[in-house]
């Protein structure tokens, strides 16, 4: 039989190399491994988090139905931070010759999965209708617009219409990333909610795993294609029913848990709650490298309950909806013409709050160190939000959700403490 073994040394490159001349095989200290389903890892791990940790449901059977984000192709064409935007360029790109379009946009060279005259056809067969604009979550907290059919190789690449037609509808969906395909991750930071459809690439590269909460039934199957005006214009013709994207089985095993029927939603939240545990994470980071996460639910319903409340708490702010963003712990105190220039972020210094320099007369306050440096995805929420409008002047409205980002981020950083300290019960 094979045996597998493993050693492992840390240190300069120089202590490296010492090291390996003064050893060989026979005088390192080796461990021997015993590889385990489903990866097989030459690596040590910890056994016995392994073993319960596998015996835990897997999001993604936790929620069958799903898909990666929206493949545009060309999110310069595509992605617009405005309605207004996306409007202009539809109209103007569907109606230039091809290669005027290319040259115009600027989009290079036609690829297998997306061609400009594709594109092209794909906005005039929709009719060119500003009901098909919708926003789209495009990075965490960061909503902008697109135009979107919901047919492949058209406007855009890869539509992901049959997950993403859920997602235009009344609904949720949990975006999970995994932590090894995202550089910059830390401690597995790679988990956000949305209420609109998203984008592939929400964090970094490499794509996130979009589940949505309900699953509308379609009564017009027999249609090849789905169209986003359908849903538009006669939602109640088209979809009369929803049903759970939730694995069956797990409704009859918390039922039997707890004694107690459990919601839908108590379940969504549940699991949002437990993906921001910081205990979680710590405690399972070596296979959430590796992985989508499994989710481990507590024997005692009271926790159950309560990690849900603190679950949609946290749902509220990052979809920007709770009560506690109407007063913003973040200001925008000073007037000039709001234009973001370059970030220079100032910490807490003798007797001033820390604040952040849009340009140099122009700055937020009231965003400490902590939730500055607060990650999402390996970005740094509050830097990468405003580095991606560089060059643009803000608006009101975009003012105002900054302030609400900062707040969410420190009301987040708070709830967080409170899931650790139940979640470290179960």
């Amino acid at each position: 039989m094979t045996k597998v073994f493993h050693a492992e040394i840390f240190g300069t490159r120089e202590s490296k190399y010492n090291w390996l001349n003064s050893h060989n095989i026979s005088s390192t200290k080796w461990k021997r491994l015993n590889p385990k389903t489903e990866f097989y890892l030459f690596r040590p791990q910890n056994e016995k988090n392994l073993k319960q940790y596998q015996s835990y449901y897997k999001v993604s059977d936790i929620f069958p139905v799903n898909s990666v984000g929206i493949a545009t192709a060309r999110d310069g064409l595509t992605i617009h931070f405005t309605k207004g935007s996306i409007w202009n360029t539809v109209r103007n790109f569907s109606n230039l010759e091809v290669e005027l379009a290319r040259e115009t946009y600027n989009l290079g060279k036609d690829v297998r999965d997306w061609k400009v005259e594709l594109a092209q056809k794909d906005l005039k067969d929709s009719g060119i209708d500003k009901n098909n604009i919708v926003p789209i979550l495009y990075r965490p907290f960061d909503i902008r617009y697109t135009y979107y059919t919901g047919r492949s190789r058209g406007f855009h690449c890869m539509p992901r219409g049959d997950i993403m037609k859920h997602l235009l509808l009344d609904n949720l969906s949990i975006c999970i990333g995994r932590q090894g395909s995202v550089i910059g991750s830390n401690n597995y930071d790679i988990v956000f909610i949305s209420d609109k459809i998203v984008d592939l690439n929400l964090y970094r590269r490499g794509g996130e795993l979009v589940s949505p909460l309900y699953i509308y039934l379609d009564r017009q199957r027999k249609k090849k294609y789905f169209h986003s005006q359908l849903m538009m214009f006669e939602p109640a013709a088209v979809y009369q029913a929803k049903q759970p994207n939730i694995k069956p089985e797990l409704f009859e095993e918390l039922k039997v848990k707890y004694k107690n029927e459990v919601t839908p939603e108590e379940i969504f939240y549940y699991i949002y709650a437990v993906l921001y545990s910081n205990i979680y994470r710590t405690k399972y980071s070596e296979f959430l490298k590796m992985d989508f996460p499994r989710i481990p639910f507590t024997d005692d319903y009271k926790i159950f309950i309560k990690l849900g409340k603190l679950g949609k708490q946290l749902a509220d702010l990052h979809l920007l909806k709770s009560k506690e963003l109407e007063n913003p712990i973040a200001k925008f105190p000073v007037e000039g013409n709001n234009k973001v220039e370059k970030l220079i972020y100032k910490p807490v210094e003798s007797g001033t709050a820390p604040s952040l320099y849009i340009n140099k007369e122009q700055y937020f306050n009231g965003i400490t160190e902590e939730v500055w440096q607060y990650q999402i995805g390996g970005y740094r929420v509050c830097d990468k939000w405003l580095k991606d409008r560089k060059g643009r002047t803000l608006t009101l409205e975009e003012i105002t959700v900054y302030c609400k980002i900062v707040t969410a981020l420190s009301k987040t950083i708070e709830l967080q403490k409170e899931i650790d300290v139940l979640y470290f019960i179960i």
